[in-house]
């Protein structure tokens, strides 16, 4: 879910810091797939619907905590920029965890691994901005093993879940790219309204495809821990982390997301990943590596460059 922007030099114990923080960002993020698999009955509209809710709630009181009880004051700066942002995160989340509910969670998180490589390309198209050749490659890698998943989805008789997950990268791509239009943007302010238009989105397609709103209180706890702590703690504390680290860090960094989601619904469920997706996600994963690493070993690039 990492965002790229460039962070300044900063002394070694806020560079510790920073990657301490980006590290606890993806072990929040990566809980989303088990607790999905512990929803009883609520349907993916349902969950959107009310994991949307909690995430704007929590996120108001981060902003009147930050903002001296003002949290209206956030909204209203760069308010257009902030909503198409919320916009393309409104897609994301509803493409994620519609997605979840489809194929494994493995599966979703690899395809989510492609979003700063479709921020990149994105990125030259609509800001104009300069791609690397090692991108350019990294990008190559990464459709390649975008191609093994859909294979593994069309002989597996369910191809609508990795593409929705490939939704969900793209939508995080879109959300990166438009923060990207006007450097030093609050993020938080983008989210509150993807929150909104997901509880908008939500309500609607649950009344008329899930039959309303009603859902145990079980479920509706573990929706609110997946607004409130799962999404909402896990970008307060990647936004205090990312302002510390270069855009290629964070990227590296949050990888654990990937690699602990699988993780935890190995354990809690035997839930494991076909051999043909772990495949495709290896080749995505080692895309996501070499563009990360590149980035590692050179200097700050200029604006505009990635």
């Amino acid at each position: 879910m990492s965002t790229l922007a460039h962070a300044p030099t900063l002394p070694h114990g806020h560079l510790l810091r920073g990657r301490a923080l980006v590290l606890l960002a993806g072990a929040f993020w990566s809980i989303a797939g088990l607790l999905v698999r512990m929803i009883d009955a609520a349907g993916p509209w349902q969950i959107l619907t009310y994991r949307s809710l909690s995430l704007v709630v929590f996120l108001l009181v981060i902003l009147a905590l930050r903002d001296g009880g003002r949290p209206w004051a956030a909204l209203r700066r760069d308010a257009g920029l902030s909503m198409l942002a919320g916009l393309f995160l409104c897609c994301a989340f509803s493409c994620y965890i519609l997605a979840l509910t489809m194929t494994t969670v493995a599966n979703v998180l690899f395809l989510l691994t492609a979003a700063p490589l479709l921020a990149a390309g994105l990125g030259r198209v609509v800001l104009g901005e300069r791609v690397r050749s090692v991108t350019w490659a990294a990008m190559l890698l990464a459709l390649l093993g975008v191609g093994i998943m859909a294979y593994n989805g069309l002989s597996g008789g369910n191809p609508v879940g990795d593409l929705l997950g490939l939704g969900a990268a793209f939508g995080f791509a879109g959300f990166t790219v438009t923060l990207r239009k006007k450097p030093g943007i609050d993020m938080l302010p983008s989210v509150v309204y993807g929150g909104l238009l997901g509880c908008v989105i939500g309500t609607v397609a649950a009344v008329i495809l899930e039959g309303g709103l009603m859902v145990g209180g079980r479920d509706l706890l573990l929706c609110f821990v997946l607004g409130s702590v799962q999404l909402g703690a896990g970008l307060v504390v990647y936004t205090f982390g990312a302002r510390h680290l270069p855009a290629a860090e964070c990227v590296l960094l949050s990888l654990s997301e990937v690699v602990l989601g699988a993780l935890w619904v190995w354990i809690f469920f035997a839930e494991t990943p076909t051999p043909t997706a772990l495949a495709g996600g290896a080749v995505l994963c080692g895309a996501i590596l070499l563009y990360a690493l590149s980035g590692l070993t050179r200097r700050r690039p200029p604006i505009g460059v990635v």
